[in-house]
């Protein structure tokens, strides 16, 4: 995970970096055919240079953005894991635990979802 190091360093927040750390090390190690990189200052996973789901942090949580199409398919699960979400993330807050299934769900989606895909984003 040397990719996320320095990103990982500017999290102030011990615990919040702990988490973060951990989310970010299970995506690596359950996907490993997902590539770990850094863009728009925020660590991310990618398929054959396209999208599939990124991270980043605030006071109050830890959001996940697998794009709208992924919001979208799990908005019902999303909500009944406790978690809120907008049109393109969701919002996982610190003191809540990580429901890695549904992670894993959502990742898989993304990965067959844009098997095809040749662009970055969904266009």
């Amino acid at each position: 995970m040397e990719v996320f190091a320095e990103y990982l360093a500017q999290i102030d927040n011990p615990q919040h970096r702990e988490r973060m750390e951990e989310v970010l090390g299970w995506v690596t190690k359950k996907f490993t055919e997902l590539k770990p990189k850094i863009a728009w200052n925020q660590p991310m996973f990618t398929d054959h240079d396209t999208y599939i789901i990124g991270f980043s942090v605030s006071k109050q949580h830890m959001a996940v953005a697998p794009e709208i199409a992924g919001i979208n398919h799990f908005s019902d699960a999303i909500v009944q894991a406790g978690y809120d979400h907008t049109k393109q993330l969701l919002r996982i807050r610190w003191d809540h635990p990580v429901d890695y299934s549904l992670l894993e769900q959502m990742i898989e989606f993304n990965i067959m979802d844009k098997a095809d895909c040749t662009t970055f984003w969904r266009k």
